[in-house]
């Protein structure tokens, strides 16, 4: 049968892989099971295969392509710079198309509407309150330990979305705020962070009312329609804007690749910049100050989607530093951490095994604070690190600096 839609994999992405296997060392799947049909070059060489009409699109290659966390190190590593991610997302979207009954109904649900609904995802977040509340996932991880992993929440929250905030001084320009979907709930004082600092630095900061989640775990999952809607909602929200600031890795790298999913994406996408990258940028022309040393360590953990899709590695530790603190690297190489979107939930057992690696490495470093700038993977460590390890983002580390508190 072969591709039968329009967002599969191209002949010039496929064609770029010249099987040189220098990402192998680098696919957390290969690394954990030594199979080439769990690495980028054996996937990619499967989507070939079907490309070319030697094999189709089954259950056998619906899980090599499930099995892969999209954490994009092969992009990295690759000489020749396969678009592997999204290869991925195209071959994803074939297996939604041609194996419809694989995706279980309630995940289609959650991924194509309930994760892009507020009022769902406020329901959830006060179900998630109440069951910190009550202790359930105190301890142990796996799913349900992953209400641990979960700030405190509270019983009601505010969404910032239709919210502005005036800069503080002579305003320099206007930037917009993804809210997403998760991020503003669960993550409230990442937002409070990012829009205090923004307005020291001379923002005007302003949460359009009609933006929508930002799609990505729908275009991980296949779901090309509420994909490209969600995209086209966002283009329309957030026009005219100097910058788009995403203060959540993995949101940040896939608005920055819009230009495939909606028309004017590729405008949208020339203005995106994580919080990092803008806070590095006021802090080198000198808007925003830096504070000396206090001598604590700060472990600094890179999101696969800051790190290997939107090559962003120095502003996080430029911000962690200019607050004041001793930057640490956990891992050079920037292996995943298991968290990937829904991975915990359909392959448990490989995502606890990434995760308890993170947390041996966050031992090692022996630094009691953690910086992470994706609310994912904040999960992710806080569900397998010691709990006496303190887990944040980047950008409130400096907020705290910049408002004279520890």
């Amino acid at each position: 049968m072969g591709w039968i839609t329009g967002a599969a994999p191209t002949q010039a992405q496929l064609d770029a892989c010249v099987t040189c296997g220098l990402c192998l060392p680098h696919c957390p799947t290969y690394r954990a099971t030594g199979d080439e049909a769990a690495s980028p070059r054996g996937r990619l060489t499967a989507m070939a295969a079907i490309a070319d009409g030697i094999a189709e699109v089954d259950e056998t290659f619906a899980e090599m392509m499930s099995f892969c966390l999209q954490c994009r190190a092969c992009e990295t590593a690759c000489p020749s710079l396969v678009p592997f991610g999204r290869a991925m997302e195209g071959a994803r979207a074939e297996i939604a198309a041609q194996l419809p009954g694989r995706r279980r109904s309630a995940r289609r649900w959650l991924v194509g509407s309930a994760i892009a609904n507020p009022t769902l995802v406020g329901a959830a977040s006060f179900g998630a309150a109440v069951a910190q509340r009550i202790g359930v996932g105190r301890s142990g991880a796996g799913t349900i330990g992953k209400v641990r992993g979960l700030r405190r929440l509270p019983l009601r929250s505010s969404s910032t979305r239709g919210k502005s905030w005036p800069a503080r001084g002579v305003p320099r320009g206007t930037v917009a705020l993804l809210s997403g979907c998760v991020q503003d709930p669960w993550f409230a004082e990442v937002h409070e962070a990012t829009i205090s600092v923004l307005r020291a630095g001379g923002f005007d900061v302003v949460a359009p009312p009609t933006q929508a989640c930002c799609g990505a775990l729908a275009a991980h999952d296949g779901a090309v329609a509420q994909t490209r809607a969600l995209a086209a909602a966002n283009v329309a929200a957030f026009d005219g804007f100097e910058y788009v600031v995403t203060d959540a890795a993995g949101c940040g790298a896939h608005l920055k690749e819009y230009g495939h999913w909606a028309e004017g994406g590729d405008v949208l996408a020339a203005r995106v910049v994580d919080v990092t990258e803008l806070v590095a940028q006021l802090l080198d022309d000198g808007q925003l100050p830096e504070f000396g040393s206090r001598g604590q360590r700060v472990a600094v953990q890179d999101p696969c989607h800051l790190r290997h899709a939107q090559r962003i590695t120095v502003a996080p530790r430029r911000v962690v530093a200019a607050a004041g603190f001793d930057v640490v690297d956990l891992d050079p190489s920037g292996r995943c951490c298991g968290a990937a979107g829904m991975y915990t939930i359909t392959y448990p057992e490989m995502s606890e095994s990434l995760g308890r690696a993170k947390a041996d490495e966050i031992d090692r470093s022996g630094a009691a604070v953690v910086a992470s700038a994706n609310p994912g993977c904040e999960m992710q460590l806080r569900s397998y690190a010691d709990e006496a390890v303190r887990i944040v983002h980047p950008i409130e580390l400096y907020a705290a600096a910049l408002q004279g508190r520890d």
